[in-house]
């Protein structure tokens, strides 16, 4: 029986591309080769895919980019080994006899300007261009096969507004927030900050709408951190969310995760715990400081493990999530203990000491195991799109 061609897809242009290599790199290192045929595919910083060849350079070598530590990093390379590839200018189309909206073009010359023949793409992208719905919606046009989920799960899921009118809508605890615009911003700050201090209280998490791994999110405690946070959001997306503190002066909120796994029908693990060496759960947290602790299982009762593990399903549902998601949570430290919605993360961190694969490997699935289950998910939810009708 010939293997399945998996095409592994790293890199990308988003503020999380160097996150991207670690995934990417942890995938490729625990894959059952004998399994899949793997095909690493890179995507540069300034968007051009790069040959398989050129892709596996970047995973193979013995340095790790000296600005991260998480991961495998004695298997990632410098990421200007990407940016040194060649481009691919057609995009991956399904191995077997399908035809997609997507027809690939003839290219003549470079032997490297080729279509990338396979059964099933696993997207290690994060951020912007990666799990926002737009890579997916290229997938969907070549009608093949991924991992994750689809063009209005991905794209709900990166948009922390959209999301949180679909958890309201599904009556799920969410803190207080503030939408607008950066144009809106550059126009009438005052306006904007006088609009902030009537919804909310100090302390406030002010973000990018899109974007992930905590890039541009800063923490202002009064009026003269709250316009230099907002300028950082705004450098990173047009739309900036600002959210109230849990627990304000009672102390931090407790911040617990959540995986889910599946499709139609998800599962969720056993709940976990970040208690952050810095004040909030931040980029510099993740990947460059020692000293974050990962409780796994949290310490929680048994009614509000339950709870928690509920609402990431719901939530799941609620964006129109498949395959997989990271699910976050905000522990109020008061008395009411309130449980409140943080956001859902739909290709969260992969390497293989990231919290998604940490927890499910405490409730039973080891990693190269959930890569399994996760290649035969996208074949699932793709035989299952395959059963719809496009034309009269």
């Amino acid at each position: 029986m010939p293997k399945l061609r998996v095409g592994v897809l790293f890199g990308g242009r988003s503020g999380e591309h160097e996150v991207s290599l670690l995934s990417a790199a942890s995938v490729l290192k625990a894959i059952d080769r004998k399994k899949y045929e793997v095909i690493p595919i890179g995507i540069t910083k300034g968007g051009h895919w790069v040959t398989s060849s050129h892709a596996e350079r970047l995973l193979s070598g013995e340095a790790a980019p000296s600005t991260l530590r998480a991961g495998d990093p004695a298997a990632t390379a410098p990421a200007a080994v990407l940016a040194r590839g060649e481009s691919v200018i057609v995009p991956p189309v399904p191995a077997k006899n399908k035809t997609g909206s997507l027809v690939p073009f003839e290219t003549q010359g470079n032997p490297a300007h080729h279509a990338l023949n396979l059964d099933v793409v696993f997207p290690v992208l994060h951020g912007t261009f990666g799990e926002d719905g737009t890579i997916q919606g290229l997938f969907e046009l070549a009608g093949i096969a991924y991992v994750g989920s689809g063009v209005l799960g991905s794209a709900t899921g990166m948009d922390k507004d959209v999301m949180k009118r679909l958890f309201a809508s599904a009556k799920l605890p969410i803190t207080k927030h503030v939408t607008f615009l950066r144009n809106e911003w550059v126009k009438s700050p005052k306006k904007i900050v006088t609009r902030v201090e009537a919804a909310l209280k100090y302390p406030v998490f002010v973000k990018p709408a899109n974007l992930g791994s905590s890039v541009g999110i800063s923490k202002a405690h009064d009026r003269k951190e709250l316009s230099p946070a907002i300028e950082l959001a705004a450098s990173f997306d047009r739309k900036i969310v600002i959210e109230q503190g849990v627990g304000g002066k009672r102390g931090k909120a407790r911040e617990l995760e959540v995986a889910v796994l599946g499709n139609d029908s998800p599962s969720a693990s056993v709940v976990g715990e970040v208690v952050p060496i810095k004040e909030f759960y931040d980029y510099e947290a993740k990947y460059l400081s020692e000293g974050s602790d990962l409780i796994i299982p949290a310490r929680l009762t048994r009614q509000q493990t339950k709870q928690v593990q509920q609402m990431a399903i719901e939530a799941f549902k609620a964006c129109d999530c498949s395959g997989l998601a990271r699910v976050d949570f905000l522990l109020d430290p008061g008395k009411s203990a309130r449980i409140y919605l943080n956001e859902i993360n739909t290709l969260p961190g992969f390497t293989s000491i990231s919290m998604y694969p940490k927890l499910w490997a405490a409730s039973g699935v080891a990693y190269p195991d959930l890569i399994d289950r996760l290649i035969q998910l996208a074949l699932e939810r793709q035989t299952e799109k395959d059963r719809t009708s496009y034309s009269r």
